[in-house]
């Protein structure tokens, strides 16, 4: 029986021939993550277990991004603990204001997650890094500090669903698009502990930012992990960015799947998701009520990467948001900040009416730069739409790509980007 792409790299990390679905392992990490809110509780554990300092300096990295800059004096605390931690073990990656970004756009930009990693974060997101080829994982702050000590976590190696991808994106049509798709499709239990492993000719015609978007979502699913396989775009990608040397796996072909899908990414259409759960979808053609909304936001680790910005800008040059409405923007990085600046893309959102803030996961999580009122409607570009997500509980959100939130924007309502003028 052959094993999956997933159950490839985490035998390798585990020193076994071989791993099959249920099996409980232990495993060398490549690279441990946290961030301002988790960091601060896995360095408490820490000090409960009285270790000596870190496994390894270097692959640790601890980004402050969700309440930074500080929003209050408990976010100050937060990130002054990190902070001290960071010196006091000389932390290499640890990314301060003015360097830092939303950490699942800015590890792999800065090349320090790699096809064939074995990566945890104690932040849901952190399955963005399977656009590489990486098993990469979110878990809990006491696991992020056994692996900050140990260098090493367990894992029950996950069954696969694979998601076998033909044909190519219409206009408009982007990873979002895809991932809401699949979601609205299996539910948001669909791929429960399961590898959510993309493949078929048709992941040759999603660009990098797409694999990052649908693999950042694969939690949204249930998902352990989303992988990509490594083809040329992945190796350009890492011959860029990678700081080390990678490793590509390939899955047996006879590896087992739970389940198996072919999606026709031409038959796709923008989709939106309606609260309050990111399976609750529709495509902008079933919109048929006018749905006035309140704010658009335009970032996060999903969707806050170059292309998104370039998308958006496409959609508001020329146009301005609607009378009322506030449409916030967050490129993810700094240096992609730097680069909108440089193609003029800032000036296009300014001059559209629109604000651009410094990278913060804030409005994400309903934590600041952009929190919900009652009875407010928001279009984002963000991964959850529960209850009280971002603010208010009687608040909505609706989760759509980037030319989806600006055509809002633009609209005052839900719209897509054929549907204004």
């Amino acid at each position: 029986m052959g094993m999956t792409m997933t159950q490839k790299i985490l035998a390798a990390h585990a020193g076994l021939p071989y791993v099959e679905a249920g099996q409980l392992i232990e495993a060398r990490l490549d690279l441990v993550l946290g961030n301002d809110i988790t960091s601060p509780v896995a360095i408490k554990e820490m000090e409960k277990m009285k270790v000596d300092g870190v496994f390894d300096k270097d692959r640790i990295a601890l980004v402050p991004d969700h309440f930074v800059p500080n929003k209050d004096i408990k976010s100050a605390e937060h990130c002054k603990c990190v902070r001290e931690f960071a010196r006091r073990n000389e932390i290499t990656n640890y990314f301060e204001v003015g360097e830092m970004g939303i950490e699942h756009a800015l590890l792999p930009e800065k090349g320090l997650t790699v096809a064939g990693d074995v990566v945890i974060g104690a932040d849901s997101h952190t399955c963005t890094y399977g656009a590489l080829g990486a098993f990469s994982t979110g878990v809990g702050s006491t696991d992020m500090a056994a692996g900050m000590a140990t260098g090493k976590a367990w894992f029950k190696v996950p069954s696969a669903i694979r998601f076998h991808l033909i044909g190519k994106p219409s206009a408009w049509v982007s990873g979002k698009d895809v991932i809401l798709h699949i979601i609205g499709m299996i539910g948001v239990d669909g791929a429960l502990y399961k590898s959510m492993e993309f493949t078929g000719e048709g992941v040759a015609n999603l660009s990098m930012d797409d694999r990052f978007t649908i693999a950042n979502m694969a939690i949204e699913a249930g998902g352990k992990n989303g992988i990509f396989p490594v083809d040329e775009l992945t190796k350009a990608y890492l011959a860029e960015h990678a700081a080390r040397p990678y490793t590509v796996y390939e899955a047996d072909e006879d590896a087992v799947y739970d389940a198996e899908y072919t999606i026709d990414l031409g038959a796709l259409r923008p989709t939106v998701a309606f609260p309050h759960l990111p399976e609750n979808t529709r495509t902008i053609d079933e919109i048929t009520e006018e749905i006035a909304i309140d704010q658009v936001v335009i970032g996060s680790c999903t969707n806050g990467r170059l292309e998104d910005m370039r998308v958006a800008a496409q959609i508001l040059k020329g146009r301005h948001v609607a009378p009322g409405i506030r449409c916030i923007v967050i490129p993810a990085t700094q240096k992609i900040y730097l680069q909108a600046m440089e193609e003029g893309l800032l000036k296009t959102f300014i001059e559209a009416g629109a604000i651009v803030s410094t990278p913060t996961c804030g409005p994400c999580l309903g934590g600041y730069m952009g929190v919900l009122a009652e009875g407010e409607r928001c279009v984002s570009t963000t991964n959850r739409n529960f209850v009280g997500r971002m603010g208010h509980v009687k608040s909505e959100i609706y989760l759509a790509s980037p030319a989806v939130a600006a055509a809002s924007a633009v609209a005052g309502r839900i719209a897509g980007p054929e549907q204004i003028a």
